[in-house]
């Protein structure tokens, strides 16, 4: 698959992408959230796009100068599987180690909860060299939320 790595906007794409995943997005007031995060300029977002359309979107938000987040990452359904989900990681990560940037966290449904999709994102994850750093309960959800990390190393 050939696909090119951009920073851009695309909410409407956000939505078509998340309302598609119903595994992981089924709700809607989550849904609005995340697609008015994708037009908010609090929110660094990069989409992957196929011949225009875009098939994925990374939302990160810097905390500090030494720390950013991960907020979202979702791929289209026909296409995952097929790296656009870890170049976007991947190049998010090289863009914030060449700012300075040393750790990127992501928040994800924790292990304890019994979830086959949310087993699939924390291998997705492990994948894509994040560590688990802690569980908590009631932190963006009333179940478990597992806190992941990944250090950002510059590349020369």
């Amino acid at each position: 698959m050939t696909f090119q790595i951009e920073y851009a906007r695309d909410p409407s794409a956000v939505r078509r992408i998340l309302e598609a995943l119903p595994e992981w997005f089924g709700d809607p007031e989550a849904i609005d959230e995340y697609v008015a995060d994708a037009a908010n300029d609090d929110f660094v977002s990069m989409l992957a796009r196929e011949s225009g359309t875009t098939i994925g979107v990374a939302l990160v938000r810097r905390h500090f100068p030494e720390s950013a987040e991960l907020h979202l990452i979702a791929i289209s359904p026909e296409v995952r599987g097929q790296g656009a989900g870890r170049a976007l990681i991947d190049g998010v990560a090289a863009d914030l180690a060449e700012d300075g940037c040393v750790l990127l966290s992501v928040h994800t449904v924790g292990p304890s909860f019994d979830s086959d999709s949310y087993a699939q994102t924390r291998s997705f994850y492990r994948a894509t060299d994040f560590y688990p750093l802690e569980e908590h309960r009631n932190l963006d959800w009333s179940g478990p939320t597992l806190i992941l990390v990944r250090r950002l190393v510059l590349v020369s």
